[in-house]
């Protein structure tokens, strides 16, 4: 008998500044990928973020949360409070430019007690399914952490997963030059105790370097959050994996990826992506 579900919140972080496509007239997550029907059923654009909120609503997920880098208010702007999509959506200001673990936990007092849903909304991703999955995972086995995963020919743009055949992970590499791995993560699905130790990695980190010179602090490097994950596992901690061996991911953060992403979600209906790029950490 599986327990009931807690409270699913989503989490979109918006930190990108979108260097590598630069410039744009708007933010990236709203960029216009494929189309949707409007109220009077003639075709309206479709931002990239939609589908992935889609994905996320189609998992039962019905409240999220964006974190934005301060100027993005386009996104607020288009969005709202979410009706278009039948969803309760927030916003919330990125307060630490050093990753994606930063700005996760910049939401920990609106989710600490919540299953938090992480999707990364610059991302074309497949099947639909996916969130779904996820939590029909994390019912069945309630480990700590669920990740989605997706074929990937590119492992040094990605974070690589080993994991055994019943699904549990045993190790995250980050972009590795070289690798027999085939799988990379692209989303995930976790429960408080690994929002609880994720909130004090990020303070464990702050408290290390309030001990360096300033130097030192400026030329700090990123985290991944792949590496967050990695140091649970090291801890102890459950993370589990379901593989989508026909599922693909699409990052339109490369101007390549751009151009495929809106060749293939052109068509009449729109379309899905096909690509297993890119990489979130």
């Amino acid at each position: 008998m599986t327990k009931p579900l807690p409270e699913m919140i989503g989490l979109l972080p918006c930190g990108g500044q979108a260097t590598r496509i630069a410039p744009l007239p708007l933010s990236k997550e709203l960029y216009p990928i494929g189309f949707r029907p409007g109220q009077d059923g003639k075709p309206r654009p479709k931002v990239v973020c939609h589908y992935l909120l889609e994905t996320m609503r189609q998992g039962g997920i019905r409240k999220a949360f964006f974190i934005l880098r301060p100027g993005k208010w386009d996104i607020p702007a288009y969005f709202r409070d979410g009706e278009m999509l039948d969803m309760d959506l927030g916003y919330l200001i990125m307060r630490s430019p050093h990753g994606v673990p930063y700005t996760l936990d910049q939401a920990y007092p609106f989710v600490q007690n919540a299953l938090v849903a992480l999707g990364f909304p610059d991302i074309l991703l497949h099947p639909p399914e996916m969130y779904a999955r996820l939590v029909e995972r994390w019912q069945q086995r309630q480990p700590d952490v669920v990740l989605g995963l997706f074929p990937c020919d590119r492992p040094q743009k990605a974070g690589m997963v080993d994991f055994d055949p019943d699904g549990t992970v045993n190790l995250i590499i980050e972009k590795p030059p070289q690798t027999t791995l085939t799988f990379m993560w692209g989303v995930a699905l976790w429960a408080p105790s690994f929002t609880k130790f994720l909130h004090t990695y990020v303070a464990t980190i702050e408290q290390a370097l309030s001990q360096t010179t300033a130097s030192e602090t400026l030329t700090r490097k990123e985290i991944p959050i792949g590496d967050v994950i990695q140091a649970a596992i090291a801890a102890g901690m459950r993370v589990e994996a379901v593989p989508f061996e026909q599922g693909s991911y699409l990052d339109i953060g490369t101007p390549d990826d751009l151009v495929r992403a809106v060749q293939q979600y052109s068509g009449e209906g729109g379309g899905r992506g096909g690509g297993e790029e890119g990489g979130r950490g």
